[in-house]
């Protein structure tokens, strides 16, 4: 019997499928394991290529498959589905991911480190109270409005509401309201407890990081950039370049191109939502400063003078992807656009 050199793992909570093939792509099984028979299925095969789609679990598996002396690939889903024949099974499934493996073109995904996975857990969680926390603002001021107590625009104006709330001498809110709408507002005051408590937490592993540190002085990069771009990109080197590495963000033009013609649309909104639209909100933030304070970037001020804010801070985004991809794999500190002026005529 021809001996396996290459194993399709179709990935999922109890029941997984595996496909083996040997040197040549031959098919040699293709059967179910249950999770408790994995460790001991992967620890009596000799040494082989094992690959499974990017999805849940997967970075956690391949950590302990290649423990067991394996060596482990991680693919984006989406390239694995040309490979699948016809129907949707976990048969099928398993042969096309042992299939795409053997491409020399594929593309692969860096399995993270258990640390890594702990620093995007953060992140995410207080993605989610982020979240909660803006869907019950928008209720409290929703009810509000409907006895007439608006307050601007903004988390920082909630307070107001608050205020309003707990105020008994105010007669427009009536006493079924108040006690509903005070359940709101303790709520809000809870999630952004929350929110706060994770944030420092952020920021204090970003005080131990050195490459978090040099991130963090690029206009626009926060603790929070520095913690997300360390916990979702594990290997920037393994992008070509600082274009590729923000065309996998997401922040450059969709290509529609045939017959010689080129044809550019919007963003193509690729890679992580969460990392570009953080991207986006920091080079936003550094274009209202510049358009009413710092006049250091003459260019950034030409450009919002010829094309909509939006737009350019999607430029901008594109622009700080790049730089942080520079200083990741290339190494150095950030120079602003002065300081390389004047090294430059000195």
């Amino acid at each position: 019997m021809s001996e396996v050199t290459t194993i399709g793992l179709d990935l999922a909570k109890d029941v997984f499928q595996v496909h083996g093939a040997d040197a040549d792509g031959a098919p040699l099984f293709n059967r179910k394991l249950r999770r408790s028979e994995m460790r001991r299925f992967f620890k009596k095969l000799p040494g082989c290529l094992v690959a499974m789609e990017a999805c849940a679990s997967a970075h956690y598996w391949a950590r302990e498959i290649t423990a067991l002396g394996h060596k482990v690939k991680l693919i984006p889903p989406q390239y694995v589905k040309p490979f699948v024949k016809r129907g949707k099974t976990d048969a099928a499934d398993a042969e096309a991911i042992s299939e795409a493996v053997t491409r020399k073109t594929m593309r692969f995904v860096p399995v993270k480190s258990a640390e890594q996975q702990a620093a995007a857990a953060v992140l995410k969680t207080r993605a989610l109270l982020v979240r909660q926390r803006t869907q019950t603002i928008n209720a409290l001021r929703a009810h509000m409005g409907e006895f007439g107590i608006v307050a601007r625009s903004g988390t920082s104006n909630v307070k107001a509401l608050g205020a309003a709330v707990r105020d008994e001498e105010d007669e427009r809110l009536p006493p079924a309201a108040r006690f509903a709408l005070t359940e709101l507002v303790e709520e809000i005051e809870r999630l952004s407890e929350r929110i706060d408590r994770l944030e420092r937490k952020v920021r204090d592993e970003a005080k131990a990081c050195a490459d978090m540190q040099r991130l963090m002085t690029i206009p626009g990069v926060g603790a929070i950039i520095a913690t997300t771009i360390m916990a979702l990109v594990p290997d920037p080197g393994g992008f070509r370049s600082a274009r590729h590495f923000a065309a996998w963000m997401g922040l450059t033009p969709r290509s529609h191109s045939s017959g010689g013609k080129a044809s550019l649309g919007s963003i193509s909104r690729m890679g992580n939502s969460d990392l570009r639209s953080l991207l986006t909100a920091g080079a936003a933030s550094v274009l209202r400063h510049v358009r009413y304070h710092d006049k250091a970037w003459p260019w950034l001020q030409r450009l919002l003078e010829r094309r909509p804010f939006k737009v350019v801070a999607i430029a901008l985004a594109n622009k700080v992807a790049r730089t942080i991809w520079a200083l990741l794999v290339k190494g150095g500190s950030y120079r602003t656009p002065t300081t390389i002026a004047t090294m430059t005529t000195a």
